[in-house]
């Protein structure tokens, strides 16, 4: 029955906040841009791309993009007819292009040289016009914006779930426990310490090449990748847990200590927020391979402080209020009070951090791509291209349209930030 009511309760609050949200154009506007601009990031293999959506050779049908996703999930090899084809200068005796004929990475030579939008093309026909020009080595700038869309998205997306889990996580347990609320035995904490390393230098570490092709080839192989590195992240952690219950068996790892969450989260915070983010992840990536997980990962390492204050403080006020304490009562489990009752109910700041926080992701790896740092150089993004612009003045449209995109996507963000923040926060309406 309880659990009924506050479900009807989270229920009507959504829906209020639904209909909150609505009242601000401007939100909504930038809502539906950032989906369309999000179906352009998931789609843009089809959208820019060398090789034909479908295709008839020597007889036989092909769907060439389809075919590279399976083989960079490892699970097809390319036919002999296809493995070192020329997708542009081929003739297929029927093919289906996508609406941009070319790959970011795809060097027209013919064009090559900084040519403008209005300049004369060396082009076989309007079908295979450059409509933004193209940079030094001839590569297209509408292909490269496209791609680059979901570079933006992902490192914005992924960032920020990595800070989400981390400040949620970190958050949840300094407001819900508190200082004395946790005891684990010291067998737990002494593997947990051991195997948290392994976990993430196997999954994420010894994978961050692995991790960084995938996103350069296809947002699917980054998906399949990513789920791989996730599994061994949760076994090796398994693994730990396990091995802490044969510890057990010594009377002095079987002892429970309590844990000072509250105490050592404020002060991870405060020594986070003391060192300029910038500065660190430059100073991160200097000495590290590049990689553009490795930008997503210390992106989203340096971005949870304010996620973690948040929820903290709402939890400090859900911990006391009735429905918890009636929960305790029916002797509920913390851990169950936490995720299905005390975790729902203070989720809503985290949201307006999450959006202003993927604006700032995409600001953060444009600058870093516009000094050349953290992104490998096959990869082309937003800042990529901006930072091709140097040096010259006369190449304007190397700068404008990849600045744009940058502007208009941080604004987008902002403005959906600003438009949550009216409707989760009802005192702002009075």
């Amino acid at each position: 029955m309880g659990d009924s009511n506050n479900t009807d309760q989270r229920q009507d609050y959504w829906s209020y906040v639904k209909r909150q949200f609505k009242k601000n154009k401007r939100a909504v506007i930038s809502a539906y841009i950032v989906a369309v601009m999000a179906l352009i990031a998931i789609t843009a293999d089809f959208l820019a791309n060398e090789k034909p959506i479908v295709c008839t050779y020597k007889g036989h049908t092909y769907f060439p993009i389809f075919k590279e996703y399976a083989v960079d999930l490892g699970i097809a090899k390319w036919p002999k007819d296809l493995l070192n084809i020329n997708w542009t200068d081929t003739k297929f005796d029927f093919a289906i292009r996508p609406i941009v004929p070319y790959s970011p990475t795809t060097q027209d030579f013919f064009n090559s040289g900084f040519v403008s939008p209005f300049a004369k093309q060396s082009v076989a026909s309007t079908r295979w016009r450059h409509w933004l020009g193209t940079e030094g080595i001839g590569r297209d700038i509408l292909a490269g914006l496209i791609h680059g869309t979901r570079i933006a998205f992902t490192v914005g997306i992924v960032s920020m779930s990595i800070a989400s889990l981390i400040g949620i996580l970190l958050g949840s347990l300094a407001g819900f426990f508190g200082d004395n609320r946790i005891k684990i035995s010291r067998a737990s904490m002494l593997m947990g310490f051991i195997f948290l390393y392994f976990a993430w230098f196997y999954a994420f570490g010894s994978r961050s090449y692995i991790l960084s092709d995938a996103i350069g080839k296809s947002i699917v192989s980054f998906l399949g990748q990513l789920l791989i590195s996730i599994g061994i992240f949760i076994g090796a952690l398994f693994v730990g847990y396990a091995s802490g219950f044969i510890l057990k068996i010594i009377p002095f790892f079987r002892k429970k200590t309590a844990i000072p969450v509250d105490i050592i989260v404020q002060r991870l915070i405060e020594i986070l927020v003391s060192i300029p983010r910038l500065f660190l992840i430059i100073a991160v990536i200097a000495i590290s391979k590049p990689g553009i997980m490795l930008v997503m990962v210390i992106i989203g390492l340096t971005s949870w402080t304010e996620i973690a204050r948040f929820i903290r403080a709402e939890l400090l006020r859900v911990r006391s209020l009735e429905y918890i304490e009636a929960s305790e009562a029916l002797g509920y489990s913390r851990t169950r009070i936490l995720l299905k009752h005390a975790i729902p109910n203070a989720i809503s700041p985290v949201l307006i951090t999450v959006a202003f926080g993927i604006a700032a992701a995409i600001l953060i790896e444009s600058s870093l791509s516009f000094l050349g740092l953290g992104v490998p150089p096959e990869i082309i993004t937003w800042g990529k291209l901006l930072s091709l612009a140097r040096g010259s003045a006369s190449q304007l449209w190397v700068a404008i349209f990849p600045g744009v995109a940058i502007f208009l996507t941080v604004t987008l963000f902002n403005l959906i930030g600003e438009g949550l923040t009216d409707a989760l926060d009802p005192r702002q309406k009075k």
